[in-house]
Protein backbone atom coordinates (compact mmCIF):
# COMPACT_ATOMS: atom_id res chain seq x y z
CA UNK A 1 0.00 0.00 0.00
CA UNK A 2 1.29 3.26 -1.14
CA UNK A 3 2.68 5.50 1.51
CA UNK A 4 -0.56 7.81 2.83
CA UNK A 5 0.58 11.40 3.64
CA UNK A 6 -1.73 14.47 4.78
CA UNK A 7 -0.59 18.05 4.62
CA UNK A 8 -2.69 19.98 6.48
CA UNK A 9 -0.46 22.79 6.22
CA UNK A 10 -1.50 23.62 2.80
CA UNK A 11 -5.41 22.01 3.00
CA UNK A 12 -3.71 19.82 -0.08
CA UNK A 13 -4.24 23.00 -2.53
CA UNK A 14 -7.93 23.59 -2.34
CA UNK A 15 -8.00 26.38 0.08
CA UNK A 16 -5.79 29.34 -1.12
CA UNK A 17 -3.67 31.43 1.20
CA UNK A 18 -5.97 34.26 0.36
CA UNK A 19 -9.07 32.70 1.57
CA UNK A 20 -7.09 31.46 4.74
CA UNK A 21 -5.53 34.73 5.38
CA UNK A 22 -9.16 36.33 5.39
CA UNK A 23 -10.79 33.83 7.29
CA UNK A 24 -8.19 34.00 10.24
CA UNK A 25 -8.64 38.16 10.09
CA UNK A 26 -12.40 37.36 11.06
CA UNK A 27 -12.17 34.64 13.74
CA UNK A 28 -9.78 37.28 15.48
CA UNK A 29 -6.51 35.16 16.15
CA UNK A 30 -5.47 36.76 19.78
CA UNK A 31 -7.76 34.22 20.94
CA UNK A 32 -4.54 31.59 20.99
CA UNK A 33 -5.90 29.84 23.41
CA UNK A 34 -8.42 28.08 20.97
CA UNK A 35 -5.69 26.09 19.33
CA UNK A 36 -4.66 24.46 22.11
CA UNK A 37 -8.24 23.93 24.60
CA UNK A 38 -10.56 20.94 25.04
CA UNK A 39 -14.16 21.25 25.45
CA UNK A 40 -16.00 19.46 28.12
CA UNK A 41 -20.11 18.94 28.09
CA UNK A 42 -21.26 19.85 30.86
CA UNK A 43 -25.30 18.05 31.61
CA UNK A 44 -26.36 20.35 34.59
CA UNK A 45 -29.56 18.35 35.23
CA UNK A 46 -27.55 14.93 35.27
CA UNK A 47 -24.47 15.60 36.66
CA UNK A 48 -25.17 15.94 40.63
CA UNK A 49 -27.75 14.70 42.33
CA UNK A 50 -29.21 18.19 43.01
CA UNK A 51 -29.20 18.90 39.64
CA UNK A 52 -27.37 23.05 39.95
CA UNK A 53 -24.44 25.33 39.12
CA UNK A 54 -23.66 25.73 42.82
CA UNK A 55 -23.26 21.41 42.95
CA UNK A 56 -21.65 21.44 39.92
CA UNK A 57 -18.93 24.32 40.84
CA UNK A 58 -17.54 21.73 43.91
CA UNK A 59 -16.50 19.49 40.61
CA UNK A 60 -14.51 22.07 38.90
CA UNK A 61 -11.52 21.42 40.72
CA UNK A 62 -11.74 17.82 39.88
CA UNK A 63 -11.95 19.02 36.28
CA UNK A 64 -9.31 21.46 36.23
CA UNK A 65 -6.65 18.86 37.43
CA UNK A 66 -7.90 16.59 34.55
CA UNK A 67 -6.70 19.03 32.19
CA UNK A 68 -10.27 20.12 31.16
CA UNK A 69 -9.60 23.97 29.61
CA UNK A 70 -12.84 25.20 28.52
CA UNK A 71 -16.84 24.11 29.85
CA UNK A 72 -19.70 23.94 27.51
CA UNK A 73 -23.01 24.19 29.42
CA UNK A 74 -25.80 22.79 27.34
CA UNK A 75 -28.64 25.50 27.50
CA UNK A 76 -29.19 27.73 30.66
CA UNK A 77 -32.49 28.68 29.55
CA UNK A 78 -35.71 28.24 30.98
CA UNK A 79 -38.03 25.11 29.31
CA UNK A 80 -41.26 25.74 27.78
CA UNK A 81 -43.73 23.52 29.04
CA UNK A 82 -46.31 23.49 26.23
CA UNK A 83 -46.29 20.20 24.59
CA UNK A 84 -42.84 19.55 26.59
CA UNK A 85 -41.34 15.88 26.28
CA UNK A 86 -41.43 13.99 29.58
CA UNK A 87 -41.61 15.52 33.07
CA UNK A 88 -38.86 17.90 32.44
CA UNK A 89 -38.90 18.66 29.09
CA UNK A 90 -35.85 19.81 26.63
CA UNK A 91 -33.35 22.18 27.77
CA UNK A 92 -33.33 22.81 23.72
CA UNK A 93 -37.00 24.25 23.90
CA UNK A 94 -36.39 27.54 25.54
CA UNK A 95 -38.76 29.94 27.06
CA UNK A 96 -36.93 32.55 27.55
CA UNK A 97 -33.87 33.29 26.14
CA UNK A 98 -32.36 35.88 28.81
CA UNK A 99 -33.49 34.36 31.80
CA UNK A 100 -32.15 31.41 33.89
CA UNK A 101 -33.64 27.70 34.20
CA UNK A 102 -34.86 28.05 37.96
CA UNK A 103 -34.16 24.04 37.32
CA UNK A 104 -30.36 25.00 37.61
CA UNK A 105 -30.36 27.70 40.26
CA UNK A 106 -30.52 31.67 40.15
CA UNK A 107 -28.88 33.91 37.60
CA UNK A 108 -26.72 34.80 40.49
CA UNK A 109 -25.42 30.97 40.54
CA UNK A 110 -24.39 31.14 37.49
CA UNK A 111 -22.51 34.65 37.66
CA UNK A 112 -20.68 32.95 40.65
CA UNK A 113 -19.98 29.51 38.92
CA UNK A 114 -18.46 31.39 35.97
CA UNK A 115 -16.36 33.72 38.21
CA UNK A 116 -15.20 30.63 39.71
CA UNK A 117 -14.35 28.89 36.55
CA UNK A 118 -12.65 31.78 35.32
CA UNK A 119 -10.66 31.41 38.85
CA UNK A 120 -9.94 28.50 38.63
CA UNK A 121 -8.30 28.82 34.48
CA UNK A 122 -11.40 28.18 32.15
CA UNK A 123 -12.86 29.37 29.96
CA UNK A 124 -16.90 29.02 29.73
CA UNK A 125 -19.17 28.72 27.02
CA UNK A 126 -23.07 28.41 26.75
CA UNK A 127 -25.19 26.85 24.41
CA UNK A 128 -27.04 28.50 22.58
CA UNK A 129 -30.15 27.69 20.37
CA UNK A 130 -31.14 30.15 17.65
CA UNK A 131 -33.03 27.92 15.10
CA UNK A 132 -36.06 27.44 17.41
CA UNK A 133 -38.11 27.73 20.34
CA UNK A 134 -40.25 26.00 22.56
CA UNK A 135 -44.24 26.75 22.16
CA UNK A 136 -44.85 28.92 25.00
CA UNK A 137 -41.72 30.99 24.74
CA UNK A 138 -41.86 34.79 25.46
CA UNK A 139 -42.10 35.67 22.13
CA UNK A 140 -44.69 33.62 20.71
CA UNK A 141 -47.17 36.16 22.92
CA UNK A 142 -44.43 39.76 22.36
CA UNK A 143 -43.80 39.07 18.75
CA UNK A 144 -45.36 36.10 16.78
CA UNK A 145 -44.12 37.45 14.01
CA UNK A 146 -41.00 35.85 14.55
CA UNK A 147 -41.94 32.80 13.93
CA UNK A 148 -42.30 30.73 10.85
CA UNK A 149 -45.76 29.51 9.86
CA UNK A 150 -47.52 27.19 8.49
CA UNK A 151 -50.26 28.01 5.88
CA UNK A 152 -52.73 27.87 8.31
CA UNK A 153 -51.48 30.28 10.44
CA UNK A 154 -49.93 28.16 13.09
CA UNK A 155 -46.73 28.00 14.62
CA UNK A 156 -44.47 25.92 12.00
CA UNK A 157 -42.78 22.54 14.03
CA UNK A 158 -39.35 22.09 13.44
CA UNK A 159 -38.20 19.01 11.66
CA UNK A 160 -38.75 15.59 13.81
CA UNK A 161 -39.69 17.44 17.02
CA UNK A 162 -42.48 18.48 18.09
CA UNK A 163 -41.93 20.44 21.23
CA UNK A 164 -39.88 22.93 19.34
CA UNK A 165 -41.81 25.62 16.83
CA UNK A 166 -38.81 27.24 14.03
CA UNK A 167 -38.19 31.35 14.11
CA UNK A 168 -38.25 33.30 10.68
CA UNK A 169 -34.46 34.40 9.64
CA UNK A 170 -36.35 37.01 7.44
CA UNK A 171 -37.38 38.88 9.71
CA UNK A 172 -34.61 41.52 10.37
CA UNK A 173 -35.90 42.74 14.31
CA UNK A 174 -35.84 38.96 15.26
CA UNK A 175 -32.23 38.95 14.24
CA UNK A 176 -31.43 41.81 16.28
CA UNK A 177 -33.20 40.44 19.18
CA UNK A 178 -31.44 37.40 19.15
CA UNK A 179 -28.70 39.12 19.00
CA UNK A 180 -29.06 41.43 21.57
CA UNK A 181 -30.42 38.25 23.72
CA UNK A 182 -26.22 36.79 22.68
CA UNK A 183 -25.03 40.13 24.04
CA UNK A 184 -27.10 40.12 27.14
CA UNK A 185 -25.09 36.72 28.62
CA UNK A 186 -21.34 38.00 27.49
CA UNK A 187 -22.43 41.59 29.37
CA UNK A 188 -23.89 39.85 32.42
CA UNK A 189 -22.00 37.13 32.97
CA UNK A 190 -18.81 37.38 30.88
CA UNK A 191 -18.70 33.91 29.10
CA UNK A 192 -16.09 33.66 26.73
CA UNK A 193 -18.33 31.83 23.97
CA UNK A 194 -20.85 29.98 22.04
CA UNK A 195 -21.87 26.39 21.23
CA UNK A 196 -24.36 27.17 18.50
CA UNK A 197 -26.81 24.20 18.27
CA UNK A 198 -27.97 23.60 14.36
CA UNK A 199 -26.28 26.06 13.34
CA UNK A 200 -26.58 24.90 9.78
CA UNK A 201 -30.28 25.35 10.23
CA UNK A 202 -29.72 28.99 10.63
CA UNK A 203 -29.09 31.04 7.77
CA UNK A 204 -24.91 31.65 7.63
CA UNK A 205 -25.62 35.66 6.96
CA UNK A 206 -27.10 35.13 10.41
CA UNK A 207 -24.13 34.22 11.92
CA UNK A 208 -21.84 36.29 9.84
CA UNK A 209 -24.51 39.27 11.47
CA UNK A 210 -24.17 38.18 14.94
CA UNK A 211 -20.60 37.01 15.61
CA UNK A 212 -19.05 41.00 14.76
CA UNK A 213 -22.05 42.55 16.53
CA UNK A 214 -21.67 40.24 19.87
CA UNK A 215 -17.82 40.53 19.60
CA UNK A 216 -17.71 44.32 20.00
CA UNK A 217 -18.32 43.37 23.51
CA UNK A 218 -15.33 40.84 23.69
CA UNK A 219 -13.86 38.36 21.91
CA UNK A 220 -15.26 35.21 21.72
CA UNK A 221 -14.95 31.41 21.04
CA UNK A 222 -17.87 30.01 18.67
CA UNK A 223 -18.22 26.33 18.31
CA UNK A 224 -21.09 25.14 15.63
CA UNK A 225 -22.97 21.82 15.17
CA UNK A 226 -22.35 21.46 11.39
CA UNK A 227 -19.87 19.19 9.66
CA UNK A 228 -17.93 21.92 7.72
CA UNK A 229 -17.70 19.10 4.61
CA UNK A 230 -21.31 19.46 4.35
CA UNK A 231 -21.87 23.17 5.27
CA UNK A 232 -18.39 24.98 3.94
CA UNK A 233 -19.72 27.94 3.99
CA UNK A 234 -20.23 28.28 7.80
CA UNK A 235 -16.74 27.88 8.30
CA UNK A 236 -16.02 31.11 7.59
CA UNK A 237 -17.61 32.12 10.53
CA UNK A 238 -17.35 29.70 13.37
CA UNK A 239 -14.32 28.89 15.15
CA UNK A 240 -14.96 25.32 15.10
CA UNK A 241 -17.47 22.76 14.02
CA UNK A 242 -18.36 19.35 14.82
CA UNK A 243 -17.15 16.62 12.38
CA UNK A 244 -20.18 14.71 12.05
CA UNK A 245 -19.74 12.57 9.32
CA UNK A 246 -16.08 11.28 11.17
CA UNK A 247 -18.34 9.94 14.03
CA UNK A 248 -20.71 8.22 11.56
CA UNK A 249 -18.54 6.73 9.49
CA UNK A 250 -15.98 5.68 12.43
CA UNK A 251 -18.91 3.91 13.87
CA UNK A 252 -20.58 2.28 11.15
CA UNK A 253 -16.57 1.10 10.27
CA UNK A 254 -16.54 -1.09 14.03
CA UNK A 255 -19.62 -2.14 13.37
CA UNK A 256 -20.23 -3.12 9.78
CA UNK A 257 -16.70 -4.51 9.53
CA UNK A 258 -15.79 -1.39 6.91
CA UNK A 259 -12.04 -0.82 5.77
CA UNK A 260 -9.98 1.29 7.55
CA UNK A 261 -9.58 3.44 4.34
CA UNK A 262 -12.69 4.39 4.12
CA UNK A 263 -11.20 6.34 7.31
CA UNK A 264 -8.33 7.55 6.25
CA UNK A 265 -9.74 8.71 2.72
CA UNK A 266 -12.09 11.02 5.04
CA UNK A 267 -9.00 12.32 6.99
CA UNK A 268 -8.01 13.24 3.16
CA UNK A 269 -11.42 15.08 3.39
CA UNK A 270 -11.22 17.28 6.28
CA UNK A 271 -7.57 18.39 6.51
CA UNK A 272 -8.22 19.73 2.75
CA UNK A 273 -10.45 22.17 4.38
CA UNK A 274 -7.42 24.06 5.87
CA UNK A 275 -6.28 25.14 9.25
CA UNK A 276 -8.65 28.66 9.08
CA UNK A 277 -10.86 26.71 10.75
CA UNK A 278 -11.07 23.39 13.14
CA UNK A 279 -13.09 20.35 13.41
CA UNK A 280 -13.95 18.84 17.49
CA UNK A 281 -13.46 15.99 17.28
CA UNK A 282 -15.49 13.27 19.85
CA UNK A 283 -16.68 9.84 20.73
CA UNK A 284 -19.93 10.65 22.59
CA UNK A 285 -22.51 14.01 23.52
CA UNK A 286 -25.59 14.23 25.33
CA UNK A 287 -27.07 13.65 21.55
CA UNK A 288 -25.28 10.28 20.87
CA UNK A 289 -25.38 9.19 24.66
CA UNK A 290 -29.08 9.55 24.87
CA UNK A 291 -30.02 8.59 21.29
CA UNK A 292 -28.13 5.66 19.89
CA UNK A 293 -25.79 4.66 23.01
CA UNK A 294 -22.72 5.08 25.16
CA UNK A 295 -19.52 5.04 23.19
CA UNK A 296 -18.62 1.23 23.91
CA UNK A 297 -21.88 0.21 22.50
CA UNK A 298 -20.77 2.20 19.42
CA UNK A 299 -16.70 1.28 19.88
CA UNK A 300 -16.69 -1.61 21.53
CA UNK A 301 -12.60 -2.73 21.91
CA UNK A 302 -11.68 0.44 19.99
CA UNK A 303 -13.09 3.06 22.23
CA UNK A 304 -9.62 3.76 23.51
CA UNK A 305 -8.04 4.05 20.37
CA UNK A 306 -10.36 6.75 19.16
CA UNK A 307 -10.71 8.61 22.36
CA UNK A 308 -6.80 9.03 21.62
CA UNK A 309 -7.61 10.41 18.13
CA UNK A 310 -9.81 12.92 19.28
CA UNK A 311 -7.22 14.24 21.37
CA UNK A 312 -4.32 13.94 19.41
CA UNK A 313 -5.78 14.50 15.31
CA UNK A 314 -6.05 18.22 13.88
CA UNK A 315 -8.52 20.28 15.75
CA UNK A 316 -10.01 20.45 19.41
CA UNK A 317 -11.08 17.34 21.55
CA UNK A 318 -14.54 17.03 22.58
CA UNK A 319 -15.39 15.08 25.71
CA UNK A 320 -19.22 14.34 27.57
CA UNK A 321 -20.02 14.54 31.14
CA UNK A 322 -19.26 11.63 33.04
CA UNK A 323 -16.58 9.69 30.33
CA UNK A 324 -13.80 9.94 32.99
CA UNK A 325 -15.56 7.40 34.86
CA UNK A 326 -16.27 5.77 32.57
CA UNK A 327 -20.05 5.82 32.20
CA UNK A 328 -21.75 2.94 30.76
CA UNK A 329 -24.77 3.98 30.76
CA UNK A 330 -27.92 6.01 28.51
CA UNK A 331 -28.64 8.97 30.36
CA UNK A 332 -32.19 9.94 30.23
CA UNK A 333 -32.87 13.27 28.25
CA UNK A 334 -36.45 14.69 29.33
CA UNK A 335 -36.14 12.82 32.89
CA UNK A 336 -33.80 13.29 35.63
CA UNK A 337 -31.34 10.41 35.85
CA UNK A 338 -27.89 10.90 37.31
CA UNK A 339 -24.72 10.00 36.19
CA UNK A 340 -23.52 7.12 38.47
CA UNK A 341 -20.28 8.73 40.36
CA UNK A 342 -17.83 6.43 41.98
CA UNK A 343 -14.75 7.71 43.80
CA UNK A 344 -12.79 6.08 41.07
CA UNK A 345 -12.43 7.90 38.02
CA UNK A 346 -11.04 5.19 35.91
CA UNK A 347 -9.99 7.23 32.91
CA UNK A 348 -9.16 10.67 34.81
CA UNK A 349 -5.69 9.99 34.09
CA UNK A 350 -6.11 8.67 30.74
CA UNK A 351 -7.60 12.06 29.93
CA UNK A 352 -5.19 13.95 32.09
CA UNK A 353 -2.43 12.68 29.91
CA UNK A 354 -3.93 13.35 26.58
CA UNK A 355 -5.70 16.99 27.56
CA UNK A 356 -2.02 17.97 29.24
CA UNK A 357 -0.37 16.51 25.65
CA UNK A 358 -2.80 18.68 23.94
CA UNK A 359 -2.28 22.03 25.62
CA UNK A 360 1.36 21.52 25.90
CA UNK A 361 3.15 20.08 23.10
CA UNK A 362 2.91 22.60 20.05
CA UNK A 363 2.78 19.66 17.53
CA UNK A 364 -0.96 19.15 18.79
CA UNK A 365 -2.22 22.88 18.04
CA UNK A 366 -5.72 22.73 16.32
CA UNK A 367 -5.89 25.06 13.51
CA UNK A 368 -2.60 26.12 12.99
CA UNK A 369 -0.91 26.57 9.71
CA UNK A 370 3.00 25.51 11.22
CA UNK A 371 2.27 21.55 11.97
CA UNK A 372 1.71 19.17 9.84
CA UNK A 373 0.11 16.04 10.22
CA UNK A 374 1.23 12.79 7.99
CA UNK A 375 -0.43 10.03 7.92
CA UNK A 376 2.65 6.96 7.97
CA UNK A 377 2.80 3.47 6.26
CA UNK A 378 3.10 0.59 8.42
CA UNK A 379 2.75 -3.21 7.40
CA UNK A 380 -1.05 -3.47 8.34
CA UNK A 381 -2.28 -0.08 6.84
CA UNK A 382 -5.90 -2.00 7.09
CA UNK A 383 -5.97 -2.43 11.16
CA UNK A 384 -3.40 -0.05 12.26
CA UNK A 385 -4.18 3.94 12.04
CA UNK A 386 -0.81 5.63 12.55
CA UNK A 387 0.32 9.08 12.34
CA UNK A 388 2.69 12.02 13.17
CA UNK A 389 2.19 15.23 13.32
CA UNK A 390 4.98 18.25 13.47
CA UNK A 391 5.91 21.73 14.51
CA UNK A 392 9.52 22.76 14.16
CA UNK A 393 11.31 20.33 16.41
CA UNK A 394 8.11 19.49 18.25
CA UNK A 395 6.52 15.78 17.04
CA UNK A 396 4.17 13.53 18.45
CA UNK A 397 3.69 9.90 16.72
CA UNK A 398 0.07 8.27 17.63
CA UNK A 399 -0.10 4.83 16.68
CA UNK A 400 -3.56 2.68 17.08
CA UNK A 401 -4.91 -0.46 16.84
CA UNK A 402 -8.60 0.31 15.26
CA UNK A 403 -9.31 -3.44 15.00
CA UNK A 404 -10.73 -6.33 16.94
CA UNK A 405 -7.68 -8.52 16.48
CA UNK A 406 -4.12 -8.59 17.65
CA UNK A 407 -1.38 -7.14 15.38
CA UNK A 408 2.34 -7.44 15.04
CA UNK A 409 3.39 -4.57 12.66
CA UNK A 410 6.41 -2.18 11.87
CA UNK A 411 6.19 1.29 10.78
CA UNK A 412 7.90 2.03 7.45
CA UNK A 413 7.94 5.49 7.22
CA UNK A 414 10.63 8.38 6.37
CA UNK A 415 8.91 10.81 8.53
CA UNK A 416 9.70 8.61 11.60
CA UNK A 417 13.26 8.80 13.32
CA UNK A 418 14.59 9.44 16.53
CA UNK A 419 14.05 9.40 19.79
CA UNK A 420 10.76 9.69 21.60
CA UNK A 421 9.02 9.29 24.99
CA UNK A 422 5.87 6.90 25.80
CA UNK A 423 3.40 9.94 27.37
CA UNK A 424 1.55 7.14 29.07
CA UNK A 425 4.36 4.29 30.11
CA UNK A 426 6.85 7.07 30.64
CA UNK A 427 9.55 5.21 28.79
CA UNK A 428 12.00 6.12 25.56
CA UNK A 429 12.32 4.76 22.56
CA UNK A 430 14.72 5.00 19.55
CA UNK A 431 13.25 4.28 16.45
CA UNK A 432 16.09 4.17 14.50
CA UNK A 433 17.16 0.77 15.94
CA UNK A 434 13.70 -0.30 14.96
CA UNK A 435 9.55 0.44 14.66
CA UNK A 436 8.21 -2.85 15.49
CA UNK A 437 5.26 -3.06 17.51
CA UNK A 438 3.01 -5.71 18.98
CA UNK A 439 -0.59 -4.65 19.82
CA UNK A 440 -3.62 -6.52 21.76
CA UNK A 441 -6.93 -5.50 20.77
CA UNK A 442 -7.52 -1.95 22.14
CA UNK A 443 -4.64 -0.83 22.21
CA UNK A 444 -2.68 2.43 21.33
CA UNK A 445 0.75 4.14 21.81
CA UNK A 446 1.87 8.18 22.02
CA UNK A 447 4.72 9.74 21.67
CA UNK A 448 6.26 12.73 22.11
CA UNK A 449 9.44 14.31 21.07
Amino acid sequence: MKKLILIAAIGLGIVSCTTQKAAKNMMDLPKDWKHTTNIYEVNVRQYTKEGTFRAFEKEMPRLKSMGVKTLWFMPITPIAQQNKKGSLGSPYAASDYTSINPEFGTLNDFKHMVNEAHRLGFKVIIDWVANHTGWDHIWTKTHPEFYLKDPDGKFHIASGMDDIIELDYKNPEMRLAMIDAMKYWVKETNIDGFRCDLASWVEVDFWQQARPEVEKIKPLFWLGEFDELESPEYGKVFDASYSWKWMHKSADYYKKNEPLSELTDLLRKYSAIGDSSMRAWFTTNHDENSWNGTEYEKYGVITKPMAVFSATWNGVPLLYSGQELPNMKRLEFFEKDVIKWSNVYQNADFYKTLLNLKSSNPALRGGDSNVTTYLLNTTANDKILAYIRKNRNNEVLVVLNMSKDPVNFSIEDEHLSGSFKNVFEKTKRDFSSGKDFNFKPGDYAVFEK
